[in-house]
């Protein structure tokens, strides 16, 4: 708990230097771009939140590695451990961070660094996939070049996944948040310190983020927080497979189900229903959908803090469906039938979700969250 504490300061502290900098001579940390189709903001503000949260773990763990100094890397309690891990996530987030600060960075290369970052966490921490419960798949991840591909491609795709839900105030940063939470709980019903005290440590790096993100806006993850914070929740999930074989390989894949499904249908939409790239940026993800066709009945003004407010609104919609599936993976995080039965209850769900607001048919209860009036030029959503 006194590394939540600790990243928890350490982020909140770096994080306030940082919109303060900007504002004062940051031109270089802003992102001026507000027209873009995943853009939502009214104002330039600094996106490289993931100094902050990398400072704080940073800090943290290096707290717990002078603790127990005696320990490498393959068996460290805590500590050094976390240190290893932020050593090989730093690739991740070097090219992330670069990519906010020059915009020269293409998606390709990003994917290719967070890569780098994955193979290399393989080899040092010993966190390839070597199961899965799932047939056909157990016998591919029992060849080692196998398992390493794999690997290479969860983490990486996950990172992506978190990297491509971070488009509202407060919503990847919850939501990764959230999934932590789970990994700890699960971590120390199974006799884990090591995991949980990363997981917890994760938590508290970005709730120290998240204070000057939620609601207002004042700083962005960016592309360095983003792949960084995927890459991290990817591999803390790991290390808890390949140290406890009681827990269900299915478990990860459904605490990060919600961004991860959010990538996989985006790709299929963009791929088969639109036949574009699948690279190729919209502004129709589900959280841009509840933003403009749901949101637009709470607040409806074009005023910077109108938007902020109507920016800020739309996350916990989302913070509701992360949740829908890390509870039930919570509570049965050990029983692979009833984990693979609510991912394919998740992927309905999702997928009913998302076509009833694509046709102007939210559901009752998120219109009614969010009513108000409608003006004598507004047509009233069905």
């Amino acid at each position: 708990m006194f590394a939540l504490l600790v990243a928890f300061a350490v982020s909140l502290g770096l994080s306030l230097l940082i919109v303060h900098q900007a504002r004062q001579r940051g031109h270089a940390l802003l992102d001026h771009d507000v027209s873009g189709p995943q853009k939502f903001h009214a104002r330039p503000v600094p996106r490289v939140g993931g100094i902050g949260i990398f400072g704080g773990l940073l800090v943290a763990l290096g707290w717990l590695a002078w603790r127990s100094p005696e320990a490498g890397p393959s068996d460290a309690p805590h500590g050094a451990l976390g240190l290893a891990l932020l050593a090989c996530g730093a690739f991740a987030f070097g090219a992330g961070l670069l990519e906010d600060l020059t915009k020269r960075v293409s998606p390709g290369k990003r994917l290719l660094a967070t890569g780098a970052s994955a193979l290399l966490a393989a080899w040092w921490l010993d966190t390839a996939i070597t199961r899965t419960d799932i047939p056909g798949l157990d016998w591919l991840v029992s060849i080692p070049v196998a398992a390493m591909i794999l690997t290479v491609v969860a983490v990486a795709g996950i990172a992506n996944s978190v990297n491509i839900i971070d488009g509202f105030n407060g919503l990847a940063s919850m939501c990764v948040v959230i999934m932590l939470a789970a990994l700890a709980y699960v971590a120390f019903q199974v006799g884990d310190p090591l995991v949980g005290a990363l997981a917890l440590a994760g938590v508290g790096a970005v709730l120290g983020f998240f204070v000057w993100n939620f609601p207002a806006g004042l700083i962005f993850l960016g592309d360095g927080g983003a792949y960084f914070l995927g890459f991290f929740v990817a591999e803390v999930a790991l290390l808890l497979l390949a140290r406890n074989p009681g827990v269900s390989p299915l478990f990860p894949l459904l605490v990060c189900i919600y961004p991860v499904f959010e990538t996989l249908f985006s790709i299929y939409r963009r791929k088969f229903l639109r036949a574009v790239p699948p690279s190729m940026p919209d502004g129709i993800h589900l959280h841009s959908l509840i933003y403009r066709r749901v949101m637009r009945w709470a607040v409806g003004d074009r005023s910077a803090r109108a938007l902020t407010r109507r920016n800020s609104m739309t996350s916990p919609f989302l913070w509701l469906l992360c949740m829908a599936s890390v509870v039930p993976a919570v509570l049965f995080w050990d029983d692979t039938r009833v984990l693979a039965m609510v991912l394919v209850l998740f992927g309905c769900t999702y997928v009913v979700l998302y076509w009833r607001i694509v046709r102007f048919r939210s559901p009752r209860w998120m219109r009614a969250l969010v009513s108000r009036p409608a003006t004598l030029d507004e047509p009233r959503p069905r």
